[in-house]
């Protein structure tokens, strides 16, 4: 019990050592440069909650702007259309994604959201 506990303690030690040491700088090389922190978007989804949650979320958004459909896309992102010749409406939100152009897409986020009942943002 005593060896157990002393081969820890040791262990510990010089867990503690490696972490605090520096390794030795070499004057070649510049010194490492800190990463900068992404920009926040200005109204982004949480990132936790239901797919309609955050959808609804993003209707705090101007209607009509770049913005709004940045916000659906970060919750579903727009997808490259299936190879059929021509697809019809969008029977679910999740088929919104192949919507190629922009405004169709955001019609389509926005029909599909406002009619949706309101649900608890938690």
């Amino acid at each position: 019990m005593r060896m157990t506990l002393a081969f820890v303690a040791a262990l510990y030690s010089v867990a503690a050592l490696a972490q605090t040491s520096a390794p030795p700088a070499n004057e070649d090389q510049p010194p490492p440069v800190a990463a900068k922190p992404a920009k926040q978007a200005k109204a982004k989804p949480a990132a936790k909650g239901s797919i309609a949650v955050r959808l609804q979320a993003c209707q705090d958004i101007d209607d009509g702007t770049k913005g709004r459909l940045d916000c659906y896309d970060e919750v579903i992102p727009p997808a490259k259309p299936p190879a059929k010749p021509k697809a019809g409406a969008a029977k679910t939100v999740m088929e919104c994604k192949f919507t190629k152009e922009e405004d169709e897409r955001l019609a389509c986020y926005n029909g599909f959201v406002e009619s949706m009942p309101k649900l608890p943002k938690s």
